[in-house]
């Protein structure tokens, strides 16, 4: 089976677990491909930590969650020395923390101390962690996915701006339509009924290996992207930097543009969003598709706009808008 084959039998079993919402799975398994990390924000009930629970699941590799409170510590999340005693004599051991793992859940990433968040500052973007002085790598399939809830924000801690940018993609996830809503209650109500009646005998499909996510990261890096769509996806970045030559309401919406990394994130998930439509090529409308994933997080707004109650997506609209096709 080709890895494009079992990448495609992954998001189908994705679906399996999450009624609605392909947007979100999508953005999973481009998240997954580019090798990135994801900060997902919904409010209370919308399937963040079901959805990331069903990629784990589905996927060989070790999964761990870590829920975020204000007593966290660093250690607890990257692990420590330890002091043991052996017949050899005292010597100290590093015990891992919960970041050592394949797929890291970090749940309400915004309840914890910036000191706890910045733990996960050189995980995510040197794939290693520094403890007394030692460095230990992370393993080769490595991938943050840290939820927060938009709405419930006393006792948080917002995550500063150079933390923010360090995520590949902001996915939001809002409410569903009343159909997939039925949806949602009839799979409930099946899955409470086969964990009532589970029997041994009842075979679980096979999680989809490694190496189908490496192969598939190799055929992504080899997709042709063209002059034109290259300079197509500099200037969307450019226009959040100099806005005024785009468009009054922009110059009057942008405080602070995106750095040189919303660049790079738009051209790794618009090359996995184009393989994942079997295209060995960029096209704009693979731009376009997770702009606004890319940049929501990485604009700062006046407080004109926030008293307009323009947000970044009417903000990316704009500049999809401003910005011509190539």
């Amino acid at each position: 089976m080709s890895s494009h084959a079992q990448i495609m039998a992954l998001k189908e079993l994705m679906g399996q677990s999450i009624i609605g919402q392909r947007d979100v799975i999508d953005r999973l398994l481009i998240g997954l491909l580019a090798n990135g990390n994801l900060l997902i924000e919904g409010l209370p009930g919308l399937a963040k930590t079901r959805a990331v629970k069903a990629m784990a699941k589905n996927l060989e590799c070790d999964f761990s969650r870590i829920q975020f409170t204000p007593d966290l510590l660093p250690a607890d999340v990257t692990g420590t020395e330890m002091y043991l005693q052996s017949p050899e004599g005292p010597s100290f051991q590093f015990q891992p923390g919960p970041i050592f793992a394949n797929v890291v859940l970090a749940d309400e990433i915004n309840r914890a101390p910036a000191k706890v968040q910045a733990a996960l500052l050189e995980a995510m973007e040197e794939r290693q962690v520094t403890v007394a002085g030692t460095t230990h790598i992370m393993p080769p399939l490595f991938m943050v996915m840290a939820t927060q809830n938009p709405i419930e924000q006393e006792g948080t801690y917002p995550l500063p701006e150079a933390q923010m940018d360090r995520f590949l993609m902001h996915v939001v996830i809002t409410y569903p339509p009343l159909e997939d809503e039925v949806q949602v209650i009839r799979l409930v109500r099946a899955e409470e009924q086969a964990a009532q009646h589970s029997s041994a005998t009842s075979e679980k499909p096979a999680p989809i290996p490694q190496d189908a996510v490496f192969d598939a990261r190799r055929d992504i890096a080899a997709i042709h992207t063209s002059d034109a769509i290259e300079t197509y996806m500099a200037t969307l970045v450019q226009a959040t930097r100099t806005p005024d030559d785009f468009s009054a309401d922009l110059a009057r919406w942008i405080e602070v543009g995106a750095s040189p990394r919303a660049s790079l994130s738009l051209d790794r998930c618009a090359r996995a969003h184009a393989w994942l439509s079997q295209r060995d090529y960029v096209d704009p409308e693979d731009i376009r598709a997770i702009a606004g994933d890319v940049l929501r997080h990485r604009l700062t707004l006046t407080y004109e706009a926030q008293g307009e109650g323009v947000s970044a997506d009417d903000v990316i609209r704009e500049i999809l808008t401003q910005v011509a096709l190539p």
